[in-house]
């Protein structure tokens, strides 16, 4: 019978980015989103946690100590991932239109890959994008996948009637997307290798947003697309992905990757910080196992809050319900100007 643990965190791109960076994601949309009132690109019209996260320094101070958290959080649970020793992880993460686009968009699609090459840093033009590490843009990343675990995981889904899509080989992006990789590097943030193979288990978080939006903040279309998975729907599939493992002789770290509201995504904060209310209600019912609370939760709902990539924490929270366990929260950390409040966590056999 198999062993799991679950592990959940941020794949935030600000981390990816040196300090003095990670404002940009607000700059941008002061200087770019011309849906945004003119008296709330004005800093003192923001609420006051706000104001004083932007501080004198356009954040600059702010960024520092996001990533000495995060960047502790990541150790402690890469601590726990070597401790336990997986087979091979199952990683759930959006796909923001970038393997999947028009031509067909899964709600849920377990990649069953062979081998992964990634160049996160490489621009087009042959170039480097800045990046936390200082690593150059022809550097390769090079990933194992499992493909034994893949199969067995969707054919698990499917006797279960889990309608599950999955793919042998990428469609529109090269490697990974974002939320699988920027998993991956955080993971390995002190870059001592990460030779554990990798399921990606990609998720339609973005639902109506996800071709309107091309996976930003603009909207490129008029009619908003069809809706994402619900809440209970990514549940029960993160339930019964539990259930297919079980049947299998492997040790399997499950990890739900991603930042909680996104500022670009909440209307009604005129799209400048993300929903630290509803986070906050979130992160409680999380603490102490209220798993109920976020199966009642509605697409409607999450869509108010810009929690669309909560999705990927709601299969994780599926899974470790099925398992009976209650999270050991590693960090907690609520962010105005940073685009997205962001947990870390591990739920331990």
């Amino acid at each position: 019978m198999a062993e799991i643990l679950g592990l959940g965190l941020t794949h935030a791109p600000t981390l990816a980015r040196p300090d003095g960076d990670g404002e940009l994601a607000l700059l941008r949309t002061l200087k770019n989103n011309d849906r945004i009132p003119p008296e709330m690109k004005i800093p003192t019209n923001w609420p006051e946690p706000m104001r004083i996260e932007y501080g004198e320094d356009e954040g600059l101070a702010a960024s520092k100590r996001l990533r000495e958290r995060m960047v502790s959080g990541f150790r402690k649970l890469r601590a726990e991932l070597d401790a336990f020793g997986p087979d091979f992880l199952v990683i759930w993460g959006d796909d923001q239109y970038e393997n999947f686009k028009e031509d067909i968009i899964p709600p849920f699609c377990v990649l069953a890959y062979d081998e992964i090459d990634c160049q996160p840093f490489a621009l087009k033009d042959g170039g480097t994008k800045n990046n936390a590490w200082n690593e150059p843009g022809d550097k390769h990343f090079k990933f194992s996948g499992h493909r034994q675990g893949a199969r067995a995981l969707a054919t698990g889904l499917i006797n279960q009637g889990i309608d599950m899509a999955y793919a042998y080989k990428p469609l529109h992006q090269p490697g990974l997307g974002h939320a699988i990789l920027n998993t991956l590097l955080f993971l390995d943030y002190d870059r001592k290798g990460m030779d554990y193979p990798v399921v990606p288990f990609l998720v339609n978080c973005y639902g109506s947003r996800v071709i309107r939006n091309r996976g930003g903040s603009t909207e490129y279309e008029s009619e908003p697309d069809p809706p994402s998975p619900s809440p209970k729907r990514c549940m029960e599939v993160g339930a019964a992905t539990v259930r297919a493992l079980l049947e299998s002789p492997w040790r399997v770290a499950l990890i739900g990757s991603s930042s909680w509201s996104h500022a670009f995504l909440t209307e009604k904060n005129y799209w400048l910080w993300p929903d630290v209310e509803s986070d906050r209600a979130r992160f409680e019912e999380l603490a102490i196992g209220d798993y109920d609370a976020w199966r009642r939760l509605t697409t409607p709902q999450i869509e108010d809050a810009g929690q669309q990539e909560l999705l990927n924490w709601m299969c994780l929270a599926g899974a470790m319900d099925e398992l009976g366990r209650k999270p050991e929260i590693i960090d907690y950390y609520e962010t105005y100007i940073f685009n997205s409040d962001k947990c870390l966590a591990v739920f331990k056999p």
